[in-house]
């Protein structure tokens, strides 16, 4: 048996808020109507994995035991860390190294913990290994 994920859901205190800062930084849309909650999808919702945000009166009390690491598609970690930074995403922890290699921890808006890592133009070529016999 298999299984698609469908949404990824972000307990908050401010849906539409929340859900524009994720619009923003990924390019997604937002897709919301009188209900509380708000969907952030590439295109139409339901069409693959989409991000639900869903208002709720307690506020977050820990460290996130899940989160989404992201790679940037057009541009650079670093460009795409700026572009966060400027969104207004916090930055929690530097891991990137002088060889180009590492990743950076930011919280969004309302303190949740994603990383941006290299795009794929940005990583080595995985070394292939060929067995003979």
């Amino acid at each position: 048996m298999t299984v698609a994920i469908r949404t990824i859901t972000f307990d908050c205190a401010d849906a539409l808020a929340l859900a524009a800062f994720w619009a923003n930084l990924t390019d997604w849309h937002v897709f919301h109507d009188d209900d509380p909650e708000v969907l952030v999808a590439p295109h139409f919702p339901h069409a693959g994995t989409d991000l639900l945000f869903i208002p709720v009166p307690e506020g977050k009390s820990a460290k996130n035991r899940l989160h989404l690491d992201l790679a940037p598609t057009d541009m650079s970690r670093d460009e795409q860390v700026e572009r966060a930074l400027a969104l207004g995403a916090t930055l929690l922890a530097d891991h990137r190294e002088a060889d180009g290699r590492g990743w950076v921890v930011l919280a969004d808006p309302e303190g949740n913990e994603f990383c941006i890592v290299r795009s794929d133009a940005e990583r080595e070529p995985e070394p292939r290994t060929f067995r003979i016999g």
